[in-house]
């Protein structure tokens, strides 16, 4: 009898939990601006330069960055040299030069799969890099322009923005396959995943609009279209505790503050021309976007929006990086004196 009980309890099957709904699912909703938009900051912003890391390869575009901030590697695409550059944050030095990755974008280092996940947009291919031995361990065809990269963690999935081929590409990060293509209606802008309601959230900028994804199901479940204020959405970052997205206007060299409880907008704040990648320090409460125009604008967040701290102004500096330890921000930039270089700043105002 007591051998019957034990192997009942045994092979009784473990309880799943499911995974969280996506809850930003709803009727489309018109996000307008009726305010004013305010000057620029005249302020120069309190960042000092620490130094100037040499980079290796060739003096060109560089793209997205993505911290490991428990190893301390910053992966960062050398778009223009077809590499993926792994930095060691803690000892200020590169640790790898990897190659294989023709006309890099996106990159995401997901540490939970022990994983990175790059953009090879000259493949149409996701490539898969092992994090502890920096090997590729699967390329991943399907999208056309493959470019920002999201991870859903109850779903264990990948979502990638196909910027031309007007769709998000889903794979399974246990299998390295697509498993979904979901049509946008338009050209894909960065792709997001939002911690605090469960969904992947991608800018689709031909159309002014965010789509919401349930991840679950690969669909959309939403749109959230925006007015001439903030104009081609491209990139953007999620705040999820306090419940924002801050999203910047390629076309109209705005920010937008979106609050993601209301789905209306708080605030549309000026920046630099043609706006790219943003990064944020949480501690800090500190948000930088990185422009084409090479001004990197930075503003402090406060009570649910932003106050503007001024602009700092680097060539081409339009990809960034902050490390939420040590609040250093990492700027890639193309050609300093005809070679590529990595600035290290740290803010100024700040113990």
């Amino acid at each position: 009898m007591l051998t019957r009980m034990l192997t009942a309890f045994v092979l009784a099957p473990i309880p799943q939990v499911p995974a969280p709904p996506c809850t930003l699912a709803g009727p489309p909703v018109d996000a307008r601006w009726s305010g004013a938009i305010p000057p620029a900051s005249t302020a120069e912003a309190p960042l000092r330069v620490v130094t100037d890391v040499p980079l290796p390869g060739s003096a060109s575009r560089f793209d997205y960055q993505s911290l490991e901030p428990a190893s301390g590697r910053l992966f960062i695409s050398h778009m223009g040299a077809g590499q993926l550059v792994v930095f060691d944050v803690r000892a200020g030095r590169v640790m790898a030069n990897l190659d294989g990755f023709p006309t890099v974008t996106g990159v995401l280092a997901v540490p939970v799969e022990h994983r990175a996940y790059a953009s090879a947009t000259g493949d149409h291919a996701v490539v898969v890099v092992d994090d502890s031995t920096l090997r590729i361990v699967a390329r991943v065809p399907g999208p056309r322009f493959p470019d920002g990269i999201a991870y859903a963690p109850e779903q264990r999935r990948v979502f990638v923005s196909d910027e031309s081929g007007r769709r998000d590409v889903v794979i399974d990060a246990a299998t390295n396959t697509v498993v979904a293509q979901i049509e946008l209606g338009g050209e894909a802008g960065n792709t997001q995943y939002d911690a605090g309601s469960h969904c992947v959230v991608v800018a689709i900028q031909t159309a002014n609009q965010l789509a919401v994804i349930d991840p679950a199901t690969a669909t959309i479940v939403r749109r959230i279209t925006f007015d001439e204020a903030v104009r081609y959405p491209h990139g953007f970052y999620i705040d999820a505790p306090h419940r924002l997205a801050f999203i910047s206007g390629q076309e109209s060299g705005t920010l937008g503050v979106l609050d993601l409880r209301t789905l209306q907008l708080r605030q549309v704040l000026p920046i630099g021309g043609d706006p790219d990648v943003l990064a944020f320090d949480p501690s800090l409460g500190r948000l930088y976007v990185a422009a084409e125009s090479g001004v990197v604008a930075l503003f402090e967040e406060r009570d649910g929006s932003l106050g503007q701290l001024g602009w700092y102004r680097a060539p081409k500096a339009h990809s960034v990086a902050v490390d939420p330890a040590t609040h250093r921000v990492y700027l890639p930039l193309a050609n300093v004196s005809s070679h590529p270089v990595l600035r290290v700043l740290v803010p100024s105002d700040s113990h």
